[in-house]
């Protein structure tokens, strides 16, 4: 089954095709980076009309690398929810006219479930059931993945999400955007010990996370700094972030792995591409005799091939839409896919 998958909740616009939910014949991205570096984030504005710019080309280019024809397709996927809300609306409004056009079925698809099949095209081995740590620009939570479209979320964060506030301090310390990757970089030249930087305590809920405290306590400390003329060790600031983000992700994910019997961990979403954070996953795993599935850095941002591999599965589980089918801004992964 060929499905043309459409991604574009954020500033990447992809394109991929994605054959049985497992194999990628081509996933083509259209980055905005360069545009809204120098506004240091995202502008919805802009972003909304560089993918009405780039959606209709993509699709053809993505046609042409594959050699296939437009009645080759299967179906046209696309991300439906969450994301900002006129970007989303471009990729959906896309993919219908697609799918009516094609006379295809159109599969709408949870950006975060997307997120966390990108596993099974870097790991064909991998099945349901697993848990999986979902961190990115916009969501952290833990995942009992119970089946392709059968989801426990276990935790999740309280306010904001582990990547906002690496981009957020990234910001602050003058780094280029996005600052996820500048403070990741940076923080590989630090000591992570040599700031004292908070860790959120759990609430009712043992799995549910905080990180507004941390990314406040670092933001006072950079601001403290300049304001009485302090030198910054800006590399061992990054690392000492750094490690309170994973000593907040980590120890609930040991937690989950035992409450839930899984021997399966999987990891998705952007800051997953975090050195650190990696690396304390997979040292934690092995110690557990636990099995890991990191996805390559290429998958953990936002790209149309884990909508396509996710499609798949809603596809047979029955989830497609009509012509009716809108787009969300906020949705819970645990919601109907329509």
């Amino acid at each position: 089954m060929n499905i043309l998958a459409i991604e574009s909740s954020c500033d990447e616009t992809a394109v991929a095709i994605v054959r049985d939910g497992r194999q990628v014949l081509t996933d083509c991205i259209a980055s905005q980076v360069d545009l809204h570096r120098i506004y240091g984030g995202v502008v919805p504005e802009i972003a909304s009309r560089m993918h009405i710019e780039a959606i209709y080309g993509l699709a053809d280019q993505a046609l042409a690398q594959t050699g296939l024809t437009r009645s080759d397709l299967d179906a046209v996927a696309v991300t439906y929810a969450p994301g900002l809300i006129g970007a989303v609306l471009v990729g959906v409004n896309f993919a219908k006219a697609a799918a009516l056009a094609l006379d295809k079925p159109l599969i709408p698809v949870h950006h975060i479930r997307g997120h966390i099949a990108a596993n099974y095209l870097a790991y064909p081995q991998l099945e349901p059931p697993f848990l999986c740590l979902v961190v990115s620009g916009g969501h952290t939570m833990i995942v009992d993945v119970r089946d392709y479209t059968d989801m426990q979320i276990l935790g999740t964060t309280l306010d904001d999400a582990a990547g906002e506030c690496f981009d957020k301090v990234g910001r602050v310390l003058g780094m280029p955007y996005p600052g996820g990757a500048a403070v990741d970089k940076a923080a590989q030249q630090g000591q992570s010990g040599k700031y004292d930087l908070p860790r959120s305590k759990p609430g009712a809920n043992p799995y549910d996370m905080s990180f507004s405290g941390l990314k406040t306590a670092s933001l006072n400390l950079i601001h403290h700094a300049r304001q009485v003329g302090e030198d910054l060790d800006i590399p061992s600031l990054c690392a000492s972030f750094t490690q309170a983000v994973s000593d907040t992700l980590v120890p609930r994910v040991v937690q989950a792995l035992a409450q839930t019997g899984r021997k399966r961990l999987a990891a998705a979403g952007g800051v997953a591409a975090n050195s650190r954070i990696r690396g304390d996953i997979l040292k934690t795993a092995e110690a557990l005799g636990v099995t890991v599935y990191l996805p390559p850095l290429k998958l953990c941002g936002d790209n149309a091939a884990m909508i396509g591999a996710q499609a798949y599965y809603e596809y047979l589980a029955g989830n497609v839409a009509d012509m009716g089918l809108n787009a969300y801004a906020t949705k819970s992964i645990l919601g109907e896919a329509i």
